[in-house]
């Protein structure tokens, strides 16, 4: 009698030589503290060139700040992250936050990690715009702000205990791509593309205490730009932030912090309205399944074993949970991190400041004609353009002189997880790529964090189409993956 033991059987993906399953977890001290952020009602708000209105008329959902304290297991490592629901801040207000939180805990201001949510339904929070209607309420609620941050980083510091930090993946279909060919008027528009690639990872952590087994906190990590609410809302918002975070946290009875990750070509597949319901909507998809990784976890110091046959009425192939060796647990407590910069090269057309004012003088001279004519699609077109250009000249005075943008990256090694930190708006290629690479790890990817410049990087393939994304990028193409292998080599080292 002839045994095939030894040949895989094509419907059940091989002869089963994998018997361990480990998961993924950091052993360290954690911490977590909340504060409401929400901005007055009056605040300039105007997010969106289509935009009619200046002021915020109400509040849908409050916005939030959350810290997690992250500790290493023999005290001689931190550092804090910070999530705040807010689309963009200026270069020198991340640095102004960050000196409040060293000044509050002593912790150094590289050790600050300030991650945006990237909700475009909050209040575009640049003291350049307080002679706007509303903007005198700018800069007091950006005081105010800062030393909220400082207060939550001390809590939640006061506050950590050691904790396993277990991660997982779950999947949610709410991110799509957004580069769709418009067969009408022979354009690429940034809306949704039912035929593109979007990658629909969901990273989920939740911080087990040692003492008493409570969650102290999780993290949800997704990629999908916050654009469920556009130019007819006039709500301060955190988009779909908000209905997340409220089903994740009534399950969990813990703050939950959102990290966005590479989401430069993703956004919800129902997006760009008016109506509240929608966001809410779109959170409860990503809630639920950011909950469903949550749920499948394992309890910390654990991993998932084979443990044989057992006669039945089939013979049962059993799987225990087994507790850490010594060598797992040594290995849960690792801590390293690598903070280093890559040069990305400018692109060559970049436009000159004389042009972008020459732009904006001329839309706005238009605009004026429009209103005089009762002409409000005119209007709302030329208001538009004006602010492209106006958001133009910002980003042209940001960028550090030469002929290359300095971009910095801070990479962790907790336990078997990978912690990425990176400014600016990359292509999902980013995370899929160094997920791909490292399998081994749990990947936690936080883009717009201490920075939101320069702007997108968009995979190099995607340039030359008049994409939105590829239009307003600052660096040429090939810079994504010249970071990509950077930040590979990098990890190398750590590995």
């Amino acid at each position: 009698m002839t045994t095939r033991a030894d040949t895989p059987i094509p419907s059940l993906g091989g002869i089963g030589r994998v018997s361990q399953i480990d998961t993924p977890q950091s052993w360290c001290m954690v911490g977590f503290a909340r504060a409401d952020i929400t901005p007055p009602v009056g605040i300039y708000h105007r997010m969106w060139g289509a935009a009619l209105h200046d002021r915020a008329t109400g509040i849908h959902r409050p916005l939030t700040a959350t810290a997690l304290w992250l500790e290493s297991f023999d005290r001689e490592q931190q550092k804090v992250i910070l999530g705040l629901d807010h689309c963009l801040l200026d270069r020198n207000e991340f640095d102004r936050i960050r000196n409040c939180v060293h000044l509050a805990v002593g912790l150094p201001a590289e050790n600050v990690f300030i991650s945006m949510s990237h909700t475009h339904g909050s209040a575009w929070m640049s003291r350049s715009r307080s002679h706007l209607p509303g903007g005198d309420l700018i800069g007091p609620y950006l005081d105010a702000m800062g030393e909220t941050c400082a207060r939550i980083a001390a809590d939640a510091a006061l506050g950590a205990e050691l904790a396993t930090l277990v991660y997982g993946t779950a999947r949610c279909s709410l991110a799509r791509h957004r580069d769709f060919w418009d067969a009408g008027s022979k354009q690429f528009v940034c809306g949704f593309n039912p035929e593109g690639p979007s990658d629909d990872t969901v990273v989920v952590a939740k911080a087990i205490a040692d003492d008493s087994g409570k969650t102290l906190g999780t993290v949800v990590n997704y990629a999908c730009h916050p654009t469920t609410l556009a130019w007819e809302n006039t709500l301060i918002s955190p988009d779909y932030l908000g209905a997340m975070r409220e089903v994740v946290e009534a399950n969990t009875g813990a703050p939950c912090l959102f990290l966005q990750g590479a989401s430069g070509q993703l956004g919800p597949l129902e997006g760009f309205v008016g109506d509240t319901k929608v966001a809410d909507r779109n959170g409860r998809q990503l809630g639920f399944a950011a909950l469903s990784g949550l749920e499948a976890l394992p309890e910390p110091g654990t991993y998932f074993e084979y443990a044989g046959p057992v006669v039945s009425g089939a013979i049962l192939g059993t799987w225990k949970h087994r507790p850490f060796d010594a060598q797992q647990e040594a290995d849960s407590r690792r801590w390293q991190t690598r903070d280093f910069t890559v040069n990305l090269q400018y692109r060559m057309e970049l436009p000159t400041e004389a042009e972008t004012r020459a732009a904006l003088a001329k839309w706005e001279a238009e605009e004026e004609t429009a209103r005089a004519a009762n002409d409000t699609t005119k209007v709302s077109e030329c208001r538009a353009r004006a602010e492209q250009m106006t958001r133009q000249l910002t980003r042209l005075a940001a960028l550090p002189a030469g002929k290359a943008y300095p971009f910095k990256v801070s990479v962790s090694r907790l336990g078997s997880a990978l912690w990425v930190f990176v400014p600016g708006e990359l292509y999902q290629e980013f995370q899929i790529a160094l997920r791909q690479r490292f399998p081994q790890f749990a990947m936690v990817i936080a883009t717009l964090t201490n920075d939101w410049q320069p702007g997108y990087l968009p995979s190099a393939e995607s340039y030359g189409y008049g994409i939105y994304q590829e239009v307003i990028s600052a660096v040429s193409p090939g810079c994504l993956e010249a970071l990509i292998e950077s930040v590979c080599r990098e990890i190398e080292g750590m590995v």
